[in-house]
């Protein structure tokens, strides 16, 4: 099982053969759309692109945490964490490709 990695240059790649936009205002495209994604996730508010999934932050409490080494225990402080839910049609494509495989 090999993973690669899907970067930004080949999706704005993508966008340009099959938009046809120039190279550059692909990466334009590209970039303001994950920069509104990015504004509207830190502004609290949840994201949801239709066939894909919704990103949402949720906020962890305060927790104590051990160190797996020494055993000693550590308080991990409060955060707000990316969360990812994937679409049922999303989940149905990555299931038919792993049964494909098999």
């Amino acid at each position: 099982m090999s993973e690669q990695t899907i970067t930004r240059a080949q999706l704005s790649e993508a966008v340009y053969q099959e938009v046809g936009l120039s190279r550059n205002e692909s990466a334009e495209l590209l970039e303001m759309v994950l920069e509104e994604i990015s504004n509207a996730l830190a502004a609290g508010e949840s994201v949801k692109i239709s066939s894909f999934g919704s990103f949402s932050v949720r906020q962890k409490g305060q927790r104590v945490g051990r160190n797996p080494k020494t055993g000693e225990e550590v308080p991990i402080c409060p955060r707000r964490v990316l969360v990812f839910r994937p679409s049922q049609l999303l989940k149905g494509q990555i299931n038919a490709g792993q049964e494909a495989k098999a």
